[in-house]
């Protein structure tokens, strides 16, 4: 049941903040909006492809292919965190990461692509890329699940 409600508030955050600030500040069509410059800005990016935007192509099946690998991953997750006994922290970590990657998938399902919108800079160092609430979910529940997931078939012996 963690991973079901940390996957729901994390879709629900990611779709929320996406309709919120692309939709309702209306960034797609502004596109730049300083909000604590450098450290924060909303920049609109349509990411056709994954992280930073890699194997962006315009051809349609990329789409459908990055929807089905997200979908596959997504299904392979829940049933392996589902199917073992692991912490509560690997749990949680696994419904983090399957909430953002459905929220990407809504993305790329009703408009084409993922609404990417957050860009932090900091220190001298300008960052180009954008990214999302599900993009941050996505890397933090994999380093939790690489933190926290126990590997079922090791076994602690007690030496004698």
């Amino acid at each position: 049941m963690r991973i079901f409600w940390a996957a729901l508030v994390i879709f629900v955050a990611d779709q929320v903040s996406k309709l919120a600030i692309v939709f309702g500040l209306n960034l797609r069509e502004i596109g730049d909006m300083d909000v604590f410059p450098p450290y924060l800005t909303f920049r609109m990016a349509w990411n056709k492809g994954v992280n930073f935007g890699l194997f962006a192509h315009d051809a349609e099946i990329m789409r459908w292919v990055l929807i089905a690998v997200s979908l596959v991953i997504t299904a392979w997750v829940w049933r392996w965190i589902s199917s073992s006994k692991q912490p509560n922290m690997a749990q949680i970590s696994a419904g983090i990461l399957i909430g953002g990657a459905l929220g990407n998938v809504v993305d790329r399902v009703a408009y084409g692509a993922v609404a990417d919108f957050l860009n932090m800079s900091c220190c001298g160092f300008e960052n180009p890329y954008a990214f999302n609430v599900a993009d941050i979910a996505i890397f933090a529940g994999a380093a939790g699940l690489v933190l926290f997931a126990s590997d079922a078939k090791s076994k602690t012996r007690k030496t004698p």
